[in-house]
């Protein structure tokens, strides 16, 4: 446990949900910078108020304190950061998911991330980067666009590519399968 990366948290009231001039964030800021390790500022009463609210109000509740994501949503990112972590999509007609992987890995390491049998018979990724599949409308405007990209087993996945995986394995009857 000792070896495990840290980040500190520092809860304040909701009259200064940014810390700012606050000797106790600013005490445990330097520590944690001491340690090495970083530090996030956390209201929970503003997380406790933004619990019941719609997507819409919880944005203008937060702007009305001059902020554009939650504490939890910064507390999240940094931990991803922290661990080296990042995410890929797959979406298609039914479900789009999100899949964890740690930063540096190749395509067939993240297919594997969704079943074994895609690292193991790995032929290739079909990647577009998020901002392409939003700004094309989905993969049919971002293939036609030309923003799909083929990638091979030498390519290091990205935080936010979408993937569509392309493999083959043979089953015990010896018939091939597809794709996901």
């Amino acid at each position: 446990l000792t070896d495990k990366k840290v980040i500190f948290c520092a809860n304040v009231a909701d009259d200064n949900v940014t810390g700012e001039g606050n000797p106790h964030v600013e005490a445990l800021r330097s520590y944690a910078t001491a340690q090495g390790c970083a530090l996030t500022v956390v209201c929970a009463q503003m997380e406790a108020d933004l619990a019941g609210l719609s997507d819409a109000e919880a944005k203008e509740f937060l702007e009305s304190y001059g902020l554009k994501e939650s504490s939890l949503e910064r507390t999240i990112a940094l931990a991803y950061e922290t661990l080296g972590l990042a995410s890929f999509l797959t979406a298609g007609p039914k479900e789009a998911r999100a899949w964890t992987f740690r930063r540096g890995w190749k395509a067939p390491k993240c297919a594997g991330v969704i079943h074994t049998d895609f690292e193991k018979g790995f032929i290739r990724a079909e990647v577009i980067s998020f901002d392409d599949y939003v700004k094309h409308n989905g993969e049919a405007g971002a293939r036609a666009a030309g923003a799909l990209r083929p990638e091979g087993k030498e390519y290091e996945m990205k935080d936010g590519d979408v993937v569509h995986f392309l493999f083959g394995v043979v089953l015990a009857q010896g018939q091939p399968q597809g794709a996901v």
